[in-house]
């Protein structure tokens, strides 16, 4: 193997290694577990953009194969899709590790905690590089293993309840998830997975096989990705704590269930097969209902988290409406949004834990006045709020026109009427918070203790402000600068490019 070859390897395992390591330091060791946090997280960036060079500018084959016996090959491979979910994961592990140690800080079970938490990166990343399905589906329940401890990490009775529902809906959907990839590998053979999709040149497969076949895989993906009515682990979730609930919605769980469903859609059957046997309508309707339904549940929730998750719920579907509607731009606006949700969400998660760490504010009837006594913070939510609304110039605008002016393209004029009233939607949910925050005088808050307190001035540690800064940061060039060859927006026109299908 050349070293090119090695490094998704490598880049595999800097947060597998980091995360065994830290299992065995000592509680008070917390330099120690800093160090190596953040070495790893340092690594894995710098093998990312070392991977993203050697595809991109010097052409290379970066792949890792070994046979696992049974006609299993276990296949790490890096094409342009990949590079964008590994390089979103990596850069925002290594800001989520930075917060995590500030909003941890003093608390107990820290070496269980960051060790869960690579292993979960170490998923993440695993499901991004993924050259096959069945190397896929290794790590797609890798991921629900190691997510479970981090669901349940406070041992409250709220905490394990929440747990034990994210475990019943993950598991039994792996099971269909895992009838669907041996019922493909039983009809199909090994393969890997391939642009345009490999279902479309088997002429022996049937269009009744290949629909149930789809149906299983995308019933095993629905439960990660939230397709309502398999949602509702995701609000039980967000008692976990505040850098948790920003993995899940973020980098790992939802994004790897949206990421399963481009696979799906894209490299195994491949649109013009899947819409030939006719799969993406159901799927579309199933898309639109989730974008819909998420959006008025948000709409309800008093609580922070809980209405940030319905959110999630509805948003992240944009991703799969970019994969079930036909026209090409429509593609380039899903794609991006895999990157665009990500940094806006694990914006307002980050704030959301900023508001509760300093101010022991949890519901949105508390965040009265919270413009003036947390400026930056609020600034920073507010960036992102509007972005997921859909505000120009921020990621969220550039997200849905292009998924819109994809709607059109291909005749699909319905994708359009979904959007706007998603964004109307978005805006009832996130618009009051806002008002409250910025035009509304302090609230009352007994807990912290007299109005000094509750009126002055007082922002969140650097550790939690400067990731939310960075992240907010991005939110708005990506935005801003959508135009950049390398941004969101361009490496998705150059991932849809590659694939033949953007003029």
């Amino acid at each position: 193997m050349t070293m090119i070859s090695w490094l998704p390897l490598i880049v595999l395992c800097s947060s597998l290694f980091t995360g065994l390591i830290i299992f065995l330091l000592p509680e008070e060791r917390s330099g120690w577990r800093t160090a190596l946090n953040m070495t790893g997280a340092t690594v894995k960036v710098v093998g990312v953009f070392v991977m993203a060079w050697g595809v991109l500018v010097q052409g290379a084959v970066c792949e890792a194969r070994f046979t696992m016996g049974l006609g299993f090959d276990f296949v790490l491979h890096v094409d342009l899709l990949s590079l964008a979910f590994v390089s979103l994961s990596s850069n925002l592990w290594f800001l989520t590790t930075l917060y995590a140690v500030g909003y941890l800080k003093g608390s107990r079970n820290r070496s269980r905690f960051f060790g869960f938490f690579s292993l979960c990166v170490t998923a993440s990343t695993g499901v991004a590089l993924a050259g096959n399905l069945i190397t896929f589906f290794i790590f797609y329940e890798f991921l629900t293993l190691v997510t479970y401890p981090l669901v349940v990490h406070q041992g409250t009775p709220q905490a394990l309840a929440a747990g034990r529902t994210y475990l019943w809906y993950a598991m039994s959907a792996g099971a269909v998830l895992f009838l669907g990839v041996v019922g493909l590998q039983t009809l199909a053979g090994p393969y890997d997975f391939v642009s345009g999709g490999v279902l479309g040149s088997l002429e022996h497969i049937g269009p009744w096989e290949a629909r149930i076949i789809f149906a299983l895989l995308i019933c095993g993906l629905a439960v990660k990705i939230a397709f309502v009515p398999l949602h509702g682990w995701l609000p039980a979730a967000m008692v976990a704590p505040a850098p948790v609930s920003a993995l899940l919605h973020a980098v790992a769980v939802v994004k790897a269930g949206a990421f399963g469903v481009l696979r799906v859609v894209q490299d195994v059957f491949g649109k013009d097969f899947a819409a030939q046997i006719g799969v993406l309508e159901p799927l579309a309707a199933v898309v639109a209902a989730t974008i819909i339904f998420g959006s008025l549940r948000a709409l309800m929730q008093n609580e922070l988290k809980r209405r940030l998750a319905y959110s999630t719920v509805s948003q992240v579907s944009y991703i799969a409406l970019g994969a079930v509607v036909l026209g090409p731009l429509a593609t380039v606006g899903g794609l991006a949004h895999l990157v665009h949700q990500g940094i806006m969400k694990i914006t307002l998660f980050f704030c959301a834990g900023i508001f509760a760490r300093s101010r022991n504010i949890h519901r949105i009837d508390q965040m009265d006045g919270l413009g003036r006594t947390m400026p930056v913070t609020m600034a920073l939510f507010t960036i992102a709020a509007l972005g997921m609304i859909g505000v120009p110039p921020v990621a969220g605008f550039v997200s849905k026109w292009y998924l819109a002016q994809g709607g059109i393209q291909a005749g699909q004029d319905w994708v359009v009427v979904v959007l706007v009233l998603s964004s109307l939607l978005n805006a009832a949910y996130f618009l009051p918070i806002l008002h409250r925050a910025w035009f509304r005088p302090c609230g009352e808050e007994p807990e912290s203790g007299g109005e000094q307190a509750r009126c002055g001035i007082w922002e969140a540690p650097w550790m939690l402000l400067l990731p939310t800064m960075a992240t907010a940061f991005f939110s708005l060039a990506a935005g801003v600068f959508a135009g950049w060859e390398w941004s969101p927006l361009g490496v998705a026109q150059l991932i849809t490019s590659g694939r033949g299908a953007f003029p």
